[in-house]
């Protein structure tokens, strides 16, 4: 009897052993169904690239555009400080002199100074007599009744307007027909 007791408790511990075994493989061998924790650590770290890649990239797009209105910003406001110059220059082609080298010298001046202008962007805008009333470029401070005119058409220009990449610096200053 107590060899059959034996025999019972010995197989009883292969049992016992390999159901912990079985057990133990179950746990530590990943199913097709669980990934491990490497893989997932690597699918987190992966995630976490590229959203990292991403802030990164829409920072860059970001700060480039600022970049660019700051530009735009500084380009506009140092060509409205030299505006008074242009005016000044225009009005001294405008007068009358009986010196021609000082006048031809002030019209020389005066292309050099449109020249750098659009060397840089800078564009005059459009208000001839007889073109249209733009609002948004043009500021209309008279207005007359003429039947040689269209309403909303330019008559007069007191003050040439300027822009520069479809931003306005000076709004003409004009007189418009109703």
């Amino acid at each position: 009897m107590a060899k059959k007791n034996k025999n019972e408790s010995v197989e009883q511990e292969k049992v016992e052993t390999s159901t912990e075994a079985a057990e133990t493989e179950e746990q530590s061998a990943p199913t097709e169904e669980q990934p491990s924790a490497v893989e997932q650590e690597l699918a987190e770290l992966k995630d976490s690239y590229l959203r990292v890649m991403a802030e990164y990239d829409n920072f860059r797009k970001r700060t480039a555009k600022e970049r660019e209105q700051l530009f735009a910003a500084s380009k506009a406001s140092v060509v409205d400080a030299l505006l008074p110059v242009y005016d000044n220059l225009e009005r001294a082609v405008a007068q009358e002199t009986s010196d021609e080298a000082y006048k031809k010298g002030v019209e020389m001046t005066l292309a050099q100074f449109v020249s750098a202008m659009e060397g840089i962007g800078v564009k005059m805008i459009a208000s001839e007599r007889g073109s249209a009333f733009d609002p948004e470029k043009h500021n209309a401070v008279m207005h007359v009744e003429d039947e040689n005119f269209g309403a909303g058409v330019i008559v007069e220009t007191f003050q040439k307007g300027f822009e520069t990449d479809g931003r306005v610096i000076r709004h003409a200053v004009v007189k418009v027909a109703n």
